[in-house]
Formats: structure tokens, sequence, C-alpha cells
């Protein structure tokens, strides 16, 4: 399976990316991870790629490729719709974070996006991660509530997630991030 995380700095795409890759592990599968941060310090792109299955050579998603674009802010999933392969699936967050061209004015942030993935014809789950992290108890729990959707459109097991979960999240943070994690998974 190869997985794209298209993020903003500060929205945890790296714990995700341990999340997914400690999943691969516990299921017996080969995996490799890697980050491209950016400018993630300032509110940059996070790039993370994730593949796994019986054996992976590289970690790099190559464009075409990709099985799940997983982004936890709208534009930057529209930045990477490309790396999908055919049938593949865009998870994104409709959350919109301005990047810096857009904050001193020198374009505005596209209001159509959603829009022109359905005139490509991808395959999209758009959902508002944001709220619901709200209602989880911690807006950082973005990153989490996606990987619950990514769960319920995976043929793994849902126990094998919990687990990946449990033993990659801070105890301090696990219950509001397992709780963020089951209203992603019950979302249609």
């Amino acid at each position: 399976m190869n997985i794209l995380i298209a993020a903003v700095g500060g929205q945890g795409a790296v714990l995700a990316s341990k999340v997914l890759g400690k999943l691969a592990q516990n299921i017996g599968k080969d995996v490799k991870v890697s980050e491209v941060h950016g400018m993630s310090q300032r509110g940059g792109s996070v790039v993370a790629h994730v593949k796994f299955g019986d054996k992976i050579y590289s970690p790099v998603v190559e464009r075409g490729s990709a099985d799940i674009v997983l982004a936890f802010e709208l534009l930057e999933g529209a930045r990477y719709v490309d790396y999908l392969k055919e049938n593949g699936i865009l998870i994104s967050n409709t959350q919109k974070i301005n990047p810096m061209p857009v904050i001193i004015g020198a374009v505005d942030y596209p209001e159509d996006i959603k829009q022109k993935m359905a005139e490509k014809n991808i395959n999209t789950k758009f959902v508002d991660a944001l709220d619901l992290a709200k209602e989880s108890g911690n807006i950082k729990t973005v990153n989490t509530v996606l990987i619950g959707l990514l769960a319920k459109n995976s043929p793994i097991a849902k126990e094998e997630w919990v687990k990946a979960i449990k033993e990659t999240v801070p105890e301090r943070f696990l219950d509001v991030n397992l709780k963020a994690f089951e209203m992603g998974y019950n979302l249609n």
C-alpha cells in the first residue's frame, strides 16, 4: 500500500506516518517511511511517504502510484492529487490554512478545490476533521480523525489500527486520540 500524507507543519504528519509504519510492522509487512519537511516550522508543507508490502525497496511514493493521498489541509491535498494512481482515493480534511502567498495578499486561496476534484473524476472523501477533533477534545487530533477514516477504507482490521495507535501515541494523549480515531472510523 502506498500512502502519501500531505499536511502543513504542526498538523501531526510525522506522528501519522509513525502510526502507519507501526501498523505495517505489526501486520508483518516490510515498510519504508520518508518525510519532507520544507518550511514546516513556519507553517509550510510537510509531506510523508509511507509504503508497505511484502518487500519495499524505496520509501518514495511516485506520481501516479499512491493508493491513498491523506491530506490534513484542503489545498495540500489538491497539490498532491496527481500522486494518486487510477482508482486511488483522496481523503482530505476540509480545513483551510492560508499559505504564505495568501497571507501576504499575493494570491487568493482557491475557492473551488472540491469542485475541481469532482471535475477530474477523482475518488474523494472530504471531512471536516477539525470539527471532529474539537469534538474529541483536542484540535491536534485532526491527524487521528483522518487515520480513522483511512482505516475504515482499508482491508486491515480495525484492531490493528488501534494497536498501532496505542503503541505510537504518548500515553497522556492516548485517550483523546482513540476517541478521534473512532470518530473518523465511524464516518461513511
